[in-house]
C-alpha cells in the first residue's frame, strides 16, 4: 500500500519540488556550481518560501544516508526518484550534493536575484501555476473540438472555475506581460505553460493575453 499523502510530505514533500525541478533538465550540479534546475528551485523558493528551502535539505540528506530497502520498496512506502539521466549507483552521492548546494545557500544568505523571465518549464509552472493549469487545460491540441473558438474556451475556463482562481489568473497574465518579454519570450512562455495552439485571427500572443485578462477581470459567471 502507498503512503498516506500526510506522510509523504513529511518525508519527501519539499524532496518532490527539488527533483521535480530537474525533469527536461541535466543534472549537472557541481561543489562550486548548482545546476540551471537547482539555480530555477533556489530563485523561486527563496522568493516564495524561503522556510523551505532547509526542509528541502533534511528531506534530501535523509533519504541519501537511509534508502528504502526491501520492505518499503514492496509497500510502496518510499519517494521513487524519476529518471534524470543518472544511474541507481549516482543518485544517492547526487543528493548529497543538493544537500550540500542548498545548505550552502541557506549558510551564505544570497539570496538569488529574481529572473526577469523563468528559465526552466519547472519554473514557469511554479511561477505561473494558474496560467499553466488555464493554457494546458483549455487550449491543448484538443481545444477546436471541443470549443467553437478561443472566447469559447475562455468562457467555459471562467464559468467552471472559482471566482478567487479566475483573478489569479488575470493577475498572472498581468505580471507575466509587465516584465516586458518580447514575441518570442511570449511565445515560449506559452508553450512552456502548456498551450499547443497559436493566438486566435491576428493577434500577438501580448494581444490575446492583454485581452483575456481584461475580459476575466469584468466577467461574471452566468449563474450570477
Amino acid at each position: 500500500m502507498s503512503m498516506k499523502p500526510i506522510d509523504f510530505d513529511r518525508r519527501y514533500g519539499e524532496m518532490d519540488h527539488v527533483v521535480s525541478a530537474y525533469l527536461g533538465q541535466p543534472a549537472d550540479d557541481a561543489q562550486d556550481r548548482p545546476s540551471r534546475a537547482l539555480r530555477a528551485y533556489l530563485r523561486h523558493t527563496w522568493h516564495t518560501r524561503p522556510w523551505a528551502l532547509s526542509v528541502a535539505e533534511q528531506q534530501l540528506r535523509a533519504y541519501a544516508h537511509n534508502p528504502p530497502g526491501r520492505l518499503r520498496q514492496r509497500l510502496g512506502e518510499f519517494y521513487p526518484v524519476p529518471e534524470i539521466g543518472l544511474s541507481n549507483s549516482e543518485i544517492q552521492a547526487w543528493l548529497v550534493l543538493l544537500a550540500d548546494l542548498i545548505k550552502q545557500s541557506i549558510e551564505s544568505g544570497e539570496v538569488p536575484r529574481p529572473s526577469e523571465l523563468p528559465e526552466t518549464r519547472w519554473e514557469w509552472h511554479a511561477h505561473f501555476p494558474e496560467l499553466g493549469q488555464f493554457l494546458g487545460g483549455w487550449f491543448s491540441q484538443d481545444m477546436p473540438d471541443e470549443f467553437t473558438d478561443h472566447e469559447a474556451a475562455v468562457r467555459d475556463y471562467a464559468d467552471s472555475t472559482d471566482r478567487t482562481l479566475v483573478a489569479r489568473l488575470a493577475g498572472e497574465i498581468r505580471e507575466l506581460l509587465a516584465l516586458g518579454p518580447n514575441e518570442a519570450d511570449l511565445a515560449l512562455a506559452v508553450a512552456e505553460l502548456g498551450m499547443e495552439l497559436e493566438p486566435p485571427g491576428d493577434h500577438s500572443t501580448a494581444g490575446w493575453l492583454s485581452t483575456v485578462a481584461d475580459d476575466l477581470s469584468h466577467f461574471r459567471p452566468e449563474y450570477a
